[in-house]
């Protein structure tokens, strides 16, 4: 039976841990967690501009591929940590030493991903054990990387001016990233000039310039954007368990990726200043959607396949993210968590859950505050944060399939 376990949350959140750029001069901590949410930002948008001409079938396919294989290069990424590209690429360039080093990886990784199931296993141990074809889905999440690398490379280029690998750095993505201006929005994204895609992508990249949890210490800080990257794995992780039918699976990926995305326009305001005044969450929720509109949706306006998505994950037409929804007739339409599961587990319906993604997003920051605890961070904050959602999911099932509180009773 597929489940999800403590080892298999932890490990997906060890990338905010995990540092980029480590040897060069850097004007904040970079690292692969928020690295990875860029990519996948920057992979669906990508994903959008080129499958709009295939057959939805074809669409949904190429939407599993994208966010199965992100997730797989992240899981890669996270065991071999700290080699440098440079060598990362001698040892890829070699196939017998790059077999032994994918067989090292995958010993690692088998007992933290086991709970998801054979299937989920064997997809990953074929991704890596066979030759990767230049299919369209390697394509997108090879052009996202390469341009969400560039980004934070954008950042230090200045800095290390003294450094003499600088510039070869720099000519190599220009290079890299040159081989896939086929794709529709990588030329506007390689462009010199600004441009509406280029600008919004760099809106979403200074997510990880806000730190959550602002006010209370913790060890490792962590950024939005790191958070919405934990958010979305977790959600697709859920997803499976729960048997979602795999347009709610990447609705529901998707959906955690960019839901605290009016926090670019409003930073993180928490629940109790929220709460704290009759209706300004009401008021909140109004600045919010005129700022995503002014800032985000007008710049897309030429894209508005993309911005249509985006609106139905943050849950705009039905007043919250955390609301589940399908469309019918072209229009959407709230449903409950128990609809979701009886009558609108299909693609056709084109749902996304709700429920599952607040859950998940309580879980990223029960775990943000359980790891700075255990790492010696103890203070109020952290400690009625860890009780009050031990306590709010403690009998809590996730449709009749996932014991959420027995999963927290295992973070003594």
């Amino acid at each position: 039976m597929l489940t999800v376990r403590k080892s298999l949350l932890q490990f997906v959140f060890s990338g905010s841990f995990m540092k980029r750029w480590n040897d060069k001069l850097r004007p904040v901590e970079l690292v692969e967690v928020e690295k990875q949410a860029h990519k996948m930002m920057l992979a669906f948008v990508l994903y959008l501009l080129n499958s709009k001409d295939l057959q939805e079938e074809e669409q949904i396919e190429l939407g599993e591929e994208v966010i199965l294989k992100g997730i797989f290069d992240y899981f890669y990424r996270l065991i071999i940590t700290d080699i440098k590209p440079p060598i990362y690429y001698k040892i890829k360039g070699n196939p017998a030493h790059f077999s032994e080093l994918t067989s090292w990886v995958l010993e690692q990784l088998h007992p933290k991903i086991e709970c998801l199931g054979e299937s989920f296993w064997q997809k990953l141990v074929n991704y890596f054990k066979e030759q990767k074809e230049e299919g369209l889905s390697n394509q997108i999440l090879e052009a996202a990387h390469l341009l969400a690398s560039w980004w934070e490379f954008s950042l230090i280029r200045d800095l290390n001016a003294f450094d003499p690998e600088m510039a070869e750095i720099d000519a190599s993505f220009k290079q890299q990233i040159q081989q896939y201006t086929f794709l529709q929005g990588v030329a506007e994204l390689l462009a010199e000039e600004d441009n509406a895609l280029k600008k919004v992508i760099n809106l979403w990249g200074q997510l990880r310039f806000q730190k959550r949890w602002s006010q209370t210490p913790r060890i490792p800080e962590t950024s939005v954007l790191g958070h919405l990257f934990i958010v979305a794995c977790y959600a697709y992780f859920f997803s499976l368990v729960i048997g979602a039918c795999p347009k709610r699976r990447q609705n529901n990926f998707f959906a955690g990726l960019f839901h605290d995305l009016p926090e670019l326009l409003t930073r993180d305001i928490i629940s109790p200043v929220k709460k704290s005044v009759p209706k300004i969450s009401n008021l909140i929720r109004e600045y919010e959607e005129s700022e995503l509109e002014k800032r985000i949706f007008s710049l897309l306006k030429d894209y508005p396949l993309v911005v249509e998505r985006l609106k139905y994950f943050l849950g705009l037409d039905v007043g919250s993210e955390f609301t589940s929804t399908v469309i019918l007739q072209e229009e959407v339409r709230e449903v409950t968590l128990e609809q979701l599961e009886v009558n609108y587990n299909k693609d056709e319906f084109d749902p996304k859950d709700g429920e599952l993604l607040k859950v998940c997003d309580n879980l990223a920051a029960f775990i943000e505050a359980y790891t700075a605890y255990r790492n010696g961070i103890m203070n109020e904050q952290l400690q009625v944060a860890i009780f009050r959602i031990k306590s709010q999911y403690q009998n809590y099932m996730l449709a009749n399939k996932l014991h959420i509180g027995g999963l927290l009773s295992d973070f003594d």
